[in-house]
C-alpha cells in the first residue's frame, strides 16, 4: 500500500450546508488513496480462485482507506484547532444528501492526480480504495453528535470534543 493524500484548503461560500455545518469559514477539499496494489494482488486473487482470501483483502483494504481519511480529518482537526477553529464532520459526493455527479466539482477544488487517483466520466475513482471528501471549518462551525471520530481523536484537549477518546486512529 502507498497512503497518499492531496489537501487543499480555500475560502468559500457555501449557503447549502449551513444546517448541517453551521457557519464555515473554510472548506478543504481532499482526495486520499492507498494506491493500487492492493487491488492488484485482489485481482491476482480472484483470478487464481483464492476467492475468500480475496473478498477479505478487498475488505481489509477499504477499512485501510476509511482509517486514512479519518487520519487526514484528524490532522485537518489539528490545523483548525491551531488557529482557533472547529473542524466539521466531512463529506463525500454520494453521502449526506450530496449528489455524487458533484465529483467533478470535487475534483476541480482538489484534483487527484497529485496522488494518483483519476476520476472517470462515471465519478468512479481509481484506484477505488480511494476517498474524496469536504470538510468546513469556522468559529461557529457545528460538528454533528453522531460523528464518532472523537472518540478516536488524540488531541486530547480539544475544545470542541464530543466524547472521551478511546484510542488513536494512528502512532
Amino acid at each position: 500500500m502507498t497512503p497518499r493524500a492531496a489537501v487543499r484548503w480555500m475560502v468559500l461560500t457555501i449557503p447549502a450546508t449551513r444546517e448541517r455545518w453551521g457557519e464555515v469559514d473554510y472548506v478543504a477539499a481532499c482526495v486520499v488513496t492507498i494506491g493500487d496494489a492492493l487491488e492488484r494482488r485482489v485481482a491476482a486473487l480472484w483470478e487464481s480462485r483464492e476467492l475468500p482470501l480475496a473478498s477479505m483483502l478487498d475488505s481489509v483494504g477499504s477499512g485501510a482507506v476509511e482509517s486514512l481519511a479519518e487520519y487526514v480529518n484528524d490532522l485537518l482537526c489539528q490545523q483548525g484547532l491551531a488557529a482557533g477553529l472547529a473542524v466539521t464532520n466531512r463529506i463525500s459526493p454520494g453521502y449526506a444528501d450530496w449528489d455524487v455527479a458533484e465529483q467533478h466539482a470535487l475534483f476541480r477544488l482538489c484534483p487527484g492526480a497529485p496522488v494518483g487517483v483519476t476520476l472517470n466520466a462515471a465519478c468512479f475513482m481509481t484506484p477505488g480504495k480511494s476517498i474524496s471528501l469536504l470538510v468546513g471549518a469556522g468559529r461557529r462551525a457545528r460538528v454533528d453528535h453522531y460523528f464518532s471520530q472523537c472518540a478516536r481523536c488524540w488531541m486530547r484537549d480539544c475544545a470542541y470534543r464530543r466524547a472521551p477518546a478511546r484510542r488513536t486512529v494512528h502512532r
